[in-house]
């Protein structure tokens, strides 16, 4: 079966993929920021803004920029309610169109791990953000199958068809990490795993998440349709039902330093 490169062109359809499922994640990894107010912030591969909306959401923001080589996501996310006040810029993660200095806060939510040269990118966030700013991410735990889409990898996996992931998984763990933003020269380096749980409405709710995904649902779409009710029975019997949906589990890793003051 042929591979299908992964491409975030369609905001909608990472929003029902990925973007309630960033944001879940996404708000305790804020709790564990736990940001100063008044702070000029950059979120960097933003896509169609659904991290960029839980930052304007959670307020006191002096300024919030985000950037991404999409300009289809780009739209999507100037579209949302709660981002009127966010300048949304194309530009590329290890090319930013931003001055030295420029940022109190510069973040990464699920983009690491689809960056060509993740330290490339790593020294940009360093380098757009002021001395004693913060510089943070977090990314799916692929490598622990802690993503939203490890139930259907595993599913295909066990039937001989490869799902391509993000090109970077390898860095996506606590150690890999640590060891990016160490060697990037940012200070007071913390990490730590964030466990999060969604609860769909009910199961094709939770499937049209799953044929959203842009690495999923072209490899679905080509397979019988008696491949595919029997693929969507094992992903049912994955879930936890209960009176109010089914519910999913998923894990990431996070990270946070901050670039050194100056002498």
């Amino acid at each position: 079966m042929p591979q299908h490169q992964i491409v975030f062109n369609d905001g909608q359809a990472y929003e029902h993929a990925m973007g309630t499922w960033s944001q879940v994640v996404g708000q305790q990894f804020l709790d564990w920021l736990d940001p100063l107010p008044g702070l000029c912030w950059l979120d960097i591969g933003c896509g169609n803004g659904a991290f960029t909306e839980l930052i304007a959401q959670h307020g006191n923001a002096a300024e919030i920029v985000g950037v991404d080589p999409s300009e289809a996501q780009l739209a999507f996310a100037r579209g949302r309610p709660r981002t009127q006040h966010v300048t949304f810029v194309h530009g590329d993660a290890m090319a930013l169109p931003f001055g030295g200095a420029r940022f109190d806060v510069s973040i990464m939510a699920l983009v690491l791990f689809f960056v060509p040269d993740p330290p490339r990118s790593i020294f940009e966030m360093k380098r757009v953000t002021r001395p004693g700013g913060m510089v943070a991410a977090y990314v799916w735990d692929n490598l622990n199958d802690g993503s939203p889409m490890a139930p259907v990898r595993a599913e295909m996996k066990a039937r001989g068809v490869s799902i391509i992931g993000p090109p970077r998984a390898d860095i996506a763990n606590a150690d890999a990490l640590r060891r990016l933003w160490i060697d990037a020269g940012l200070e007071a380096v913390e990490s730590r795993s964030i466990k999060a749980k969604r609860t769909f409405v009910d199961f094709e709710n939770y499937w049209l998440s799953v044929i959203s995904n842009t690495s999923v649902g072209p490899v679905v779409r080509a397979m019988r349709s008696s491949d595919v009710e029997r693929l969507k029975l094992r992903l049912r019997a994955a879930g936890t039902v209960g009176s109010d949906g089914i519910t999913y589990e998923v894990r990431a890793n996070a990270i946070t330093g901050h670039v050194p003051n100056l002498p």
